[in-house]
């Protein structure tokens, strides 16, 4: 990290050359200083990874002079879907096509003019290439709240961001989101390509925009309902050391392939990601007053480990009992390449998703 605040400080107000800044994601072994900069100085502190995100540094003659960080968008903000004009479906499947600037921090002694605005408009520059490179889906547009209480947005709008009006002022919780309204943010959007609107609102995507596959949102029922279909599968594991329930880390695996995820370490983050009160639906062990969900080794072990026959029949309950949705079915075949059974044969996932709902009812695994 090349951070010097005294020898910035001591070269005054000196004129920047701005076609000298260059912006670059930060490193792994920078991240460290990077954290220890945002909570210095950053007036929310630092911000944890968590899921896809992507933490940038501008740099000026090899000086950090600002950090940005790049995440998830909000799950839900008014003012923006009735701007994109999605509905709540659309809205589900598409977020991870947004990414919200969470941090956007100039170092002390760097504040210059059109500084903040250069900043950005580097960054959005290359964001897409990298947002591609690294979470392997495009990125269409972005979005920032910013508290009008301490600032107006002047960056933002100098960096052509539209201004889009103010949220409802309602924050999340541990519990939720707060019961009242206490501070309304500003909430500023911009498109990275001139057709991201009209692609985000569209009733179907393609290619290049689709990822993943289909997928379904959980009601609460659902998320309580789904450990009592695993729950007469037997636990193959030792019974010393279990920390969760077989069920409660059937039902999560579960959960998070209905909502799209594929692969151990993304079934992992998505529980990483619920709620507490998503949480508590699925049963999770509780310790002092939170609620602990399954690492990616534990997720692993189960999966590979439980009988297929058993978890084929808690699927097919689960079919039958929320399948009635759909008149017909798509049948799509996957090879698990890192599942081996006793024999050295590769597993193979037969997945059934009902037409209309998008929905993942049941998947079979088999070795062949």
């Amino acid at each position: 990290m090349q951070y010097k605040g005294r020898l910035c400080q001591a070269s005054g107000k000196t004129v920047l050359n701005l076609e000298e800044l260059r912006v670059r994601p930060v490193e792994r072994s920078e991240e460290p200083g990077y954290q220890g900069l945002m909570q210095a100085h950053h007036y929310l502190g630092a911000l944890p990874k968590i899921g896809e995100t992507l933490w940038y540094v501008a740099t000026y003659h090899g000086e950090w002079v600002a950090l940005l960080s790049f995440s998830a968008a909000a799950w839900k903000c008014g003012v923006r879907d009735r701007w994109i004009g999605w509905d709540f479906r659309h809205r589900y499947d598409r977020l991870k096509l947004l990414a919200n600037n969470s941090r956007f921090l100039i170092l002390p002694h760097w504040h210059r003019p059109n500084l903040g605005s250069k900043t950005l408009a580097l960054c959005q520059r290359r964001l897409p290439g990298d947002w591609r490179g690294r979470f392997g889906h495009p990125l269409l547009l972005l979005e920032t709240f910013v508290d009008p209480e301490r600032f107006q947005g002047t960056v933002y709008r100098a960096a052509n961001w539209a201004y889009l009006g103010e949220t409802r002022g309602f924050r999340r919780t541990r519990a939720g989101y707060s019961a009242t309204a206490r501070s309304p943010k500003k909430v500023f959007v911009k498109p990275l390509q001139t057709d991201a609107r009209r692609v985000l609102a569209q009733p179907r995507l393609e290619f290049p925009y689709t990822h993943g596959v289909p997928k379904t949102m959980l009601s609460a029922d659902q998320m309580r309902a789904l450990p009592e279909f695993f729950a007469a599968i037997p636990d193959p594991r030792r019974a010393q050391g279990r920390r969760h329930p077989l069920p409660v880390v059937l039902a999560i695996a579960a959960g998070a392939i209905l909502c799209g995820m594929r692969g151990y370490k993304a079934i992992a983050d998505w529980a990483q990601s619920l709620g507490p009160k998503a949480r508590e639906r699925f049963r999770c062990r509780g310790k002092g007053g939170r609620y602990r969900v399954p690492s990616e080794s534990i997720i692993r072990d189960c999966l590979i480990r439980v009988d297929p026959r058993h978890l084929d029949t808690a699927l097919q309950r689960w079919n039958a009992a929320y399948g009635e949705a759909d008149e017909s079915l798509a049948i799509d075949g996957k090879t698990m390449c890192n599942a081996i059974d006793a024999q050295g044969h590769q597993t193979h996932i037969l997945s059934a998703v009902g037409h209309k709902t998008n929905t993942c009812y049941t998947q079979k695994k088999s070795a062949l």
